[in-house]
């Protein structure tokens, strides 16, 4: 494609800065860490840059928010230096990584949605986190502590499973037991007899140990599981404006690709 014929047209970096918000000396910065091509000199030493400059200017800050300002970088410097497959391979590795981070946020609806709470929508059809067939889950006994929590043998017990079960799920990151100073055995409080029972309600309904993690740690960071539900819209909601950034970036990427010509 030919290039535009603008192109040759001179800019200052305060042409370039003004319309983003930005400094000159950022401007500088972008060209030195190779996000915008070499500019040319004027007769007294002085940047002069084009069009084409501004359009790769355009093209890294629209990637900026889909891919990050390290990833972002690495596809500029990329196309600059004419590797443009490894540009390609940089933005397939967001879109994967994207993908994944969908597709957990699918396995812990699905697994709530199994678990009774309200409000959360069943997994689509055809999604890669279906659990294996399995008991719908029940609720769990209830488990009685004392101030300072409880073994693991109570426990294990009102769970109706063994106590190796609970040490595997430790190793698994489902539950984190403090060791009490004395004795070195496992204290499980509150928050570890949520867990332990929601690792149990899951793991009866099929699901692995894998897809489990995810969701603990979810109640874990929403603090616990009534205030899951809007942390997930959340995390729904910046996964889409994340999808839709790259979509604008690629664009943008795109029109850049087509100015160098």
């Amino acid at each position: 494609m030919e290039r535009n014929p603008q192109s040759g047209k001179r800019l200052r970096p305060v042409d370039l800065a003004r319309g983003h918000g930005l400094s000159t000396q950022a401007i500088r910065n972008y060209e030195a860490a190779g996000i915008l091509p070499p500019a040319g000199r004027t007769p007294h030493g002085y940047r002069a840059y084009t069009p084409l400059h501004a359009a790769a200017l355009r093209a890294f800050l629209a990637l900026l928010p889909g891919h990050g300002h390290p990833t972002a970088t690495s596809i500029m410097r990329a196309v600059n230096q004419d590797m443009t497959d490894q540009a390609f391979r940089l933005i397939d590795e967001g879109h994967a990584q994207l993908f994944d981070d969908r597709r957990t946020l699918q396995t812990v609806e699905n697994a709530l949605h199994d678990l009774g709470v309200t409000g959360t929508p069943a997994l689509s059809a055809g999604s890669v986190a279906t659990p294996t067939p399995g008991p719908a889950p029940t609720p769990g006994p209830a488990v009685v502590s004392g101030p300072g929590g409880t073994f693991i043998g109570p426990l294990a017990g009102k769970l109706g499973i063994r106590p190796a079960t609970l040490r595997k799920w430790e190793r698994a990151g489902l539950v984190r037991p403090r060791r009490d100073p004395r004795t070195g055995y496992r204290v499980y409080d509150e928050t570890d007899v949520r867990d332990a029972r929601l690792a149990h309600q899951l793991r009866r309904g099929g699901y692995p140990l894998e897809q489990i993690a995810p969701l603990i740690a979810q109640v874990r960071s929403a603090g616990g599981l009534e205030l899951l539900e809007a942390a997930l819209r959340d995390w729904r909601d910046r996964l889409s404006a994340r999808g839709r950034a790259m979509l604008t970036g690629a664009a943008e990427l795109e029109a850049y690709l087509c100015e160098r010509g």
